[in-house]
C-alpha cells in the first residue's frame, strides 16, 4: 500500500495519545472511587459492568478515528486487474454460395447479423476488424475501437463472385491479428471467427496450411456453419431463364480449421453462443498490477467504527464515550 499525502499519517500519533489520556481518566475515576468509599464495598454499592463492555466503545471510536485519519493520507492500493487488450477479427464470407436463402432471410444476411452480436457483446477495450472473401480477401476494417466503422462495413458487405478463397482468408485474418501491439510492446491475444458455408474452390494457400499458421501465432479460429445441405442460388442466363445451382453447406473445412488451429466449430447459426467464445478469449489476456485509491473505503469503515461504538456506549452507559 502506498499513499498521496504520507505526511498526514503523522496525524496518527493522536491516536495513541488519545488511548493514553483515556486510561489516564480511569485510572482517576477508579482514584475518585476509593475516596469515597472503601473498595472493598463499592462492588456492594452498584454493579459494575464486565470490563470488555466498559472499553469496547472506546476501542471501536479510536479504531474509527485511526481509519478516518489514514483516509486523510489518500492511501492507494495495489490490485491485479484483467487487461482490456484483445483483438476479435471477424471473417464474413461473401462469395456467391451466400446469397442462398436455405438461411431466411439469406445466408450472408443471417452471418451478418451474427457478426453484429459479436460486436454488441464486445468487452470494453478490445479491438475488432472485419475481413471479407470470395475469391480472394480482403481486410475491410483494419483493428479499430471504433465499432460503428465495422459495422458499417458489415451492413455495406454484399455477395459477390462464386470463388471461395476460405483459407486465404484465414490467413490474412491471423496476419491482422498479428499487427496489433498493446502496451509495452505486447501483442495483445486475438481470435479469428470465421462465417461460411464451408469449401473451398479458390485460393493459394490449403485449409491445413491455413490451420498451422493459426496454431503457430496462438490465433484460434472459431468457425460458424452457416446453411444447410439443400442450399440453392440462382443465377440469371441469356434469354431470361434462370439457372438453379446447388451449393450444400460443407462443413468439413471449417471443422478442421476450428479443431487444427485450437478454435471451436459451431455447426449452426441458431448454435452460436457469444459469450463462450469471449470467455475463452478472456482467459488469455492475462492481468496487470493497477494502483487503485481507497481513500472511500478508510473513511467507510472509519465511520462505521464510530458510529458503531457511539451507538454502544448511549446503550449501555447513556453517553458517548
Amino acid at each position: 500500500m502506498s499513499f498521496a499525502a504520507p505526511v498526514l499519517l503523522l496525524t496518527l500519533l493522536a491516536v495513541p495519545a488519545a488511548a493514553a489520556a483515556y486510561l489516564w481518566l480511569e485510572r482517576r475515576r477508579d482514584e475518585r472511587a476509593s475516596a469515597w468509599a472503601a473498595p472493598a464495598l463499592i462492588p456492594n454499592m452498584a454493579t459494575a459492568p464486565p470490563p470488555w463492555r466498559r472499553h469496547l466503545p472506546v476501542v471501536l471510536l479510536l479504531a474509527g478515528v485511526t481509519l478516518l485519519l489514514v483516509g486523510f493520507a489518500r492511501p492507494h492500493a495495489n490490485v491485479t486487474v484483467s487487461r482490456q487488450e484483445a483483438t476479435v477479427v471477424l471473417v464474413l464470407d461473401v462469395s456467391g454460395s451466400m446469397a442462398a436463402n436455405d438461411v431466411q432471410p439469406s445466408r450472408l444476411v443471417g452471418a451478418k447479423a451474427a457478426a453484429l452480436r459479436f460486436l454488441d457483446q464486445l468487452p470494453k477495450g478490445y479491438r475488432a476488424s472485419l475481413v471479407t472473401f470470395s475469391d480472394h480477401a480482403a481486410v475491410a476494417t483494419p483493428p479499430t475501437h471504433d465499432l460503428t466503422q465495422v459495422r458499417t462495413a458489415i451492413a455495406n458487405a454484399k455477395a459477390g463472385p462464386q470463388g471461395t478463397a476460405l483459407a486465404d482468408a484465414v490467413v490474412r485474418a491471423v496476419d491482422v491479428g498479428l499487427s496489433v501491439h498493446g502496451s509495452g510492446n505486447r501483442r495483445p491475444p486475438a481470435v479469428v471467427v470465421l462465417f461460411s458455408d464451408g469449401g473451398q474452390t479458390a485460393g493459394r494457400v490449403t485449409p491445413q496450411q491455413a490451420a498451422a499458421r493459426a496454431k503457430r501465432a496462438s490465433i484460434p479460429v472459431s468457425t460458424v456453419l452457416v446453411g444447410t445441405p439443400d442450399g440453392v442460388v440462382q443465377q440469371p442466363l441469356k434469354g431470361g431463364f434462370m439457372e438453379r445451382i446447388q451449393v450444400p453447406a460443407e462443413p468439413s473445412v471449417l471443422q478442421l480449421l476450428a479443431q487444427q488451429s485450437g478454435g471451436h466449430y459451431v455447426p449452426s447459426l441458431a448454435a452460436l453462443d457469444v459469450k463462450s467464445t469471449y470467455a475463452e478469449l478472456g482467459s488469455r489476456v492475462g492481468h496487470k498490477g493497477k494502483s487503485v485509491e481507497v481513500t472511500a473505503v478508510a473513511a467507510g469503515g472509519g465511520m462505521a467504527f464510530l458510529l458503531v461504538g457511539a451507538a454502544l456506549s448511549g446503550l449501555w452507559f447513556r453517553r458517548l464515550t
